[in-house]
């Protein structure tokens, strides 16, 4: 496994194509307002590296029975799937945003599981070859991105049908040594960070969509892959340096429209190739793992439910019995959103290719859940906080000689607290509620691994309504004719 600074000198050997603002960006690494993401990634190295995590952050490869980042696992059983909850929770209080890692590792898994299946239908040779993918990543402790978001263009339209047909990312050549595809993956989450690039199709298709049912992964400096940065609130606020006005001074998270123009898959990373008819269930099994992963939405809330316990007490409404009320309330939703990504994981089953996967039914309902919660966390903080986290100054105001000593002694809360820590505290609550964190804790919570439209469409697909009639009808002493 690699160390945090390995990691770290591993991504700046990566010969990236980034754009942001308009300009390329020459070294991402320490680009101010991109390198508070790889932070968040690093510290998927750093806990486990911590012997108090190691049961949480490291498994046993089922491949070279070697210890391996449990971000590169395929899970071999339910204890598997209950560690990889426990894990979210962890580093997203650890973090206090998004550390970018889950999307690859639910990749892999998906993939465990449909590449298996395609070979079983079609005789191919997709799971070796994936395997031996697999165990390469494993080696290296690799980071994935898992593209599977495509812009979409017209809703409306299928695949084949859009006006541009690169709406959707599609083959455009097939070659004796592989294929060569055209499109963009858009939203992806830490793909800068990322060593890999593992790209699925994004929605159910016929065969006359069979071009764009595809599934390949390829190294993230890969010939032809340009990366533009998604922009954030209060983005530029990490140009300042480490002024308190970032709220979480340490981590962050990004996102990026990620184009591949015309680049070139080797067939040995390509895992789907037209077999149209499995591109539902590569999109249904991800979208299960990837849903079950906003347990990092739990740890992220126990940061924002601490911040506002403290600025409660620093505003000297700590004890006021509404207010204990709504931090109860807050706590309440928090741990309502653990209890289904345990449950679902909880009762996760074996699929054929060996690899365990969560209850389908119970993982949509926690992300059905996890597109409502957060949001009515997030509103109690701000109202718990007040309105003077939007519009207290700025740090270099509160430490000017003409205007600190106005700020210390007007925006005082209790008195035995310097006026500091409580914009500290301030300015952490709005980062996650509506700074650059909010896009991990609100916006993903709302549209990561699908819309809450997708999940209610799973949750209706998956619940046995049929189970539900027969136990009404037999207590009332009717026939069940289905």
């Amino acid at each position: 496994m690699m160390t945090r600074a390995q990691y770290e000198a591993s991504i700046r050997k990566l010969k990236l194509q980034v754009y942001m603002f308009g300009k390329r960006v020459q070294n991402p690494v320490d680009d101010p307002i991109i390198r508070p993401s790889l932070n968040s990634v690093a510290m998927t190295y750093e806990l486990a590296e911590r012997p108090e995590f190691t049961d949480l952050m490291t498994a046993t490869s089922h491949l070279t029975g070697k210890k391996i980042n449990r971000f590169t696992h395929i899970h071999q059983s339910v204890d598997d799937l209950v560690k990889k909850s426990k894990m979210g929770r962890l580093l997203g209080r650890e973090t206090g945003c998004c550390f970018q890692r889950c999307v690859g590792m639910d990749a892999l898994n998906a993939l465990s599981i449909t590449t298996f299946n395609i070979d079983q239908k079609y005789n191919t040779t997709y799971y070796n070859r994936f395997l031996k993918y697999l165990e390469y990543v494993q080696e290296n402790d690799l980071v994935c991105d898992g593209a599977m978001t495509d812009p979409k263009g017209d809703r409306s339209l299928s695949p084949h049908e859009q006006k541009d047909p690169d709406q959707y990312l599609h083959v455009v050549e097939e070659r004796k040594d592989g294929i060569v595809v055209r499109g963009a993956k858009a939203h992806q989450t830490g793909a800068v960070n990322s060593h890999e690039i593992i790209v699925m199709p994004t929605v159910s298709m016929s065969e006359q969509d069979k071009s764009y049912a595809v599934a390949f992964a390829l190294p993230s400096d890969t010939k032809g892959i340009i990366y533009i940065m998604g922009r954030q609130s209060c983005d530029t606020r990490k140009l300042e340096g480490d002024t308190m006005d970032r709220g979480n001074v340490l981590f962050g998270g990004h996102e990026a429209l990620v184009v591949f123009d015309n680049v070139f898959v080797p067939w040995e990373r390509v895992f789907m190739f037209q077999e149209f008819y499995f591109a539902g269930e590569l999109v249904e099994n991800f979208a299960s793992y990837h849903r079950q992963s906003y347990a990092c939405k739990v740890g992220v809330g126990d940061v924002l439910i601490g911040a506002t316990q403290i600025i409660a007490e620093y505003n000297g409404a700590g004890k006021a019995s509404h207010v204990k009320d709504k931090i109860i309330e807050m706590n309440h939703l928090n741990e309502t959103l653990y209890c289904g990504c345990i449950a679902c994981a909880s009762e996760g089953s074996r699929k054929p290719s060996g690899t365990f996967c969560v209850n389908t039914l119970l993982a949509n309902v926690h992300k059905q859940n996890v597109t409502r919660f957060p949001y009515e966390i997030g509103r109690l903080a701000q109202d718990i906080a007040g309105g003077l986290m939007v519009t207290m100054p700025a740090e270099q105001d509160l430490k000017s000689p003409e205007t600190g000593k106005w700020i210390k002694k007007y925006l005082q809360g209790r008195a035995d607290i310097p006026t500091e820590e409580r914009m500290r505290i301030l300015r952490l609550i709005e980062n996650i509620t509506l700074g650059t964190a909010a896009v991990g804790y609100l916006t993903e919570s709302m549209h990561g691994a699908g819309s809450p439209q997708a999940q209610r469409i799973m949750i209706s697909r998956t619940v046995n309504m049929k189970e539900k009639r027969k136990a009404a009808k037999k207590l009332v002493g009717l026939e069940d004719k289905g």
